[in-house]
């Protein structure tokens, strides 16, 4: 049996060549890829580090003009409610009620249809206008009466602006004349058969303005009155029936 050679001697290997080993290619390859990928240094990192950004650190300071306008609206919105509550309670003290128009009286002393569709009336009435409240005094600063045939105007008169006291009642004196006002055919004919049946049914119409004054508070709002009256035929007719009603 032959002897095994005997190995070769072991060489070092040279400083160039363990320089460019695999492994250390390596161990640098990821060296330089972890350097490649941390971030860079912040230039403001000293800054903050010295306080250079402690300015954004501090609490603004709120302008005096905020301050003023929310100081304004607390007043606002207090004297708001404030009054508030005094108008509730002077509305309660009070109760306010709208003023009532009736036609107590009435007559119809002229009713003719000339040239077959023109008619002519002579109407007179009592409007009573009321204060029903206990503590409020109004005025009727416009008045306007409209009378009606059907569903046809008639005549109209504008009554002059008045004061009431509070409980106080008024009697008016109204006076409509009708002169020549043209009617429909089926009107007419309707007309004709009401005064031959002693029954002529007239609409009374009335717009007013009503004004009240309390201390310093004034408002005024818009009335509207409906009267449906039943009078006898002229010349003497007068009044049998009538129903009123009023409200805003």
């Amino acid at each position: 049996m032959l002897p095994l050679p005997p190995p070769p001697p072991y060489t070092p290997p040279s400083q160039k060549q363990a320089m460019f080993s695999p492994l250390k290619q390596i161990v640098t390859s990821k060296n330089t890829t972890d350097q490649h990928l941390l971030p860079p240094e912040l230039p403001h990192s000293n800054k903050r580090q010295q306080g250079g950004y402690s300015k954004l650190q501090r609490q603004r300071r709120t302008k005096p003009l905020i301050w003023c306008g929310a100081i304004f609206c607390l007043i606002f919105s207090l004297l708001l409610i404030f009054f508030g509550i005094a108008t509730l309670i002077i509305f309660l003290d009070i109760k306010p009620r709208i003023p009532v128009f009736d036609t107590p009286s009435a007559s119809l002393t002229v009713v003719y249809i000339d040239s077959p569709q023109f008619l002519n009336s002579d109407f007179t009435f009592t409007a009573n206008f009321s204060n029903p409240n206990r503590k409020l005094d109004i005025t009727f600063d416009y008045l306007n009466i409209e009378l009606y045939s059907f569903d046809t105007l008639i005549a109209a008169r504008a009554l002059q602006p008045f004061s009431q006291r509070r409980k106080e009642t008024r009697l008016v004196a109204v006076q409509l004349l009708s002169s020549l006002v043209y009617l429909p055919p089926n009107h007419a004919v309707e007309l004709q058969r009401q005064v031959q049946n002693n029954r002529v049914v007239y609409h009374i119409r009335g717009t007013f303005r009503v004004r009240i004054s309390l201390g310093l508070v004034h408002y005024s709002y818009w009335l509207h009155a409906t009267c449906q009256l039943e009078l006898t035929s002229p010349p003497t007719g007068v009044l049998v029936a009538h129903s009123c009603s009023t409200k805003r």
